[in-house]
């Protein structure tokens, strides 16, 4: 006898209901102590980055107990008024980039990883591996040669280029973990479209896509902080300009050679931080349930 995906998930549920009862109090306890000590660990760092934020340079590093002591927001009115760096023009050169990169790299792995799922062709074995070999490479050794490519396209010191760069990195990854995702849904859904005349572009546009909305919605995230904080490649490939860095790259200008402006440093990252939590918060709906799903089908 064999149990349908609601079935399993009650039984599953009932399982894990009858393991908390069988845990005893002391145990019941100290699990919680961990999860809250954790918690507290992980987000200490933020807590503190948000308190330094309010402070002038001069008293961010104090680690008295008066945290807001002389609290304002001088640090962010400074930053976004154009004080301490173009930093609105920085923001829109990585939402830019970022949003360039997302949609690229996630249209490119989503129909390799189809094809790689679906179709049987020369070479398919040697593609996937050749991603795999190029996510085992750290990114300081491919500056060099990605400086010469780019030179030679003529594309050097350009928000093109960087975002191509960035697509180098994610696409492999990206293909990788869609290939898995597209593996699961029933090829006979395939066959359906094709029976209703739809191309086989048609079938993956209009049938595929849809379904794989968990997978691409991981993958979309993934593409999105590869090219939203990343630093050495955005400081190798585009001009020293103000118009045209990156928020990554504009932050440099807080740490100079005799002294470190921790507050407007801590405030920029603040701001920085804004966008990917909102498009973690956009996406996490998708990821929960591709997740799910994926227990289910496994």
């Amino acid at each position: 006898m064999t149990l349908d995906a609601s079935s399993l998930q009650v039984v599953r549920a009932t399982d894990r209901r009858l393991k908390r009862s069988d845990r005893s109090a002391l145990a019941s306890v100290g699990l919680h102590a961990g999860l809250i000590i954790a918690s507290l660990v992980a987000v200490f760092p933020v807590f503190w980055v948000l308190v330094t934020s309010f402070k002038p340079d001069a008293r961010a590093v104090e680690t008295s107990p008066k945290l807001f002591n002389e609290s304002s927001l001088d640090n962010y009115t400074r930053i976004l008024g154009g004080e301490k760096g173009a930093f609105l023009t920085w923001f829109g050169n990585s939402v830019l980039i970022a949003l360039l990169t997302t949609v690229i790299a996630v249209f490119l792995s989503a129909t390799t990883g189809y094809a790689a799922s679906r179709f049987r062709f020369p070479g398919k074995r040697s593609l996937m591996m050749s991603f795999l070999v190029v996510q085992m490479f750290p990114f300081a050794v491919l500056i060099v040669p990605l400086y010469n490519i780019l030179i030679a396209l003529g594309l050097q010191g350009t928000s093109i280029g960087l975002v191509l760069v960035y697509c180098t990195t994610a696409v492999p990854f990206c293909t990788y973990m869609l290939k898995g995702y597209f593996d699961t849904i029933p090829t006979d859904i395939d066959e359906a479209g094709r029976v209703d005349g739809l191309s086989p572009f048609g079938v993956f546009w209009r049938l595929i896509m849809p379904l794989a909305k968990p997978g691409l919605a991981v993958t979309s995230f993934y593409a999105f902080l590869t090219a939203w904080g990343e630093v050495a490649f955005a400081s190798a490939f585009l001009s020293a300009a103000d118009e045209s860095k990156t928020l990554a790259v504009g932050l440099q200008v807080f740490v100079q050679q005799n002294r470190t402006e921790w507050g407007h440093l801590a405030a920029a990252s603040i701001l920085v931080a804004i966008p990917a939590v909102i498009v973690f918060y956009l996406v996490q709906r998708f990821l929960v349930t591709g997740l799910s799903s994926g227990a289910v089908k496994g």
